[in-house]
């Protein structure tokens, strides 16, 4: 079976580099989906502190990304990746299950 979410190198680096400088109480980090934005979808991130019972817990590359449960459907085959530019840098999620993106690129449709 495929992971619900794979890790790029880059995404689980940037990870790593993030939660070396947080309070000892994060455990990870969660991924959700919610309703928003202009093509009606969209991710959110954030530190996980705790395990929540129906959390999908995935461990690539040395990485704890906690997904909540409301989320797996939409997530199923997706790659996160962490892309930095001149000006910007931001986690990507490389998601086959989009049918649309906005044109900023911060919210999708499946």
């Amino acid at each position: 079976m495929n992971p619900i979410i794979k890790l790029s190198d880059n995404a689980a680096s940037r990870i790593k580099e993030i939660m070396s400088g947080v309070e000892s109480n994060s455990i990870g980090v969660r991924v959700a989906v919610k309703s928003g934005g202009c093509a009606g979808m969209s991710y959110v991130m954030e530190y996980a502190k705790e395990i929540n019972p129906s959390d999908e817990i995935i461990e690539d590359k040395g990485v704890k990304v906690f997904v909540d449960a409301a989320a797996v459907m939409y997530l199923l085959g997706t790659e996160m990746d962490y892309k930095k530019e001149e000006f910007s840098s931001s986690f990507v999620f490389n998601n086959p299950n989009e049918s649309e993106r906005c044109g900023c690129g911060e919210s999708f449709k499946v």
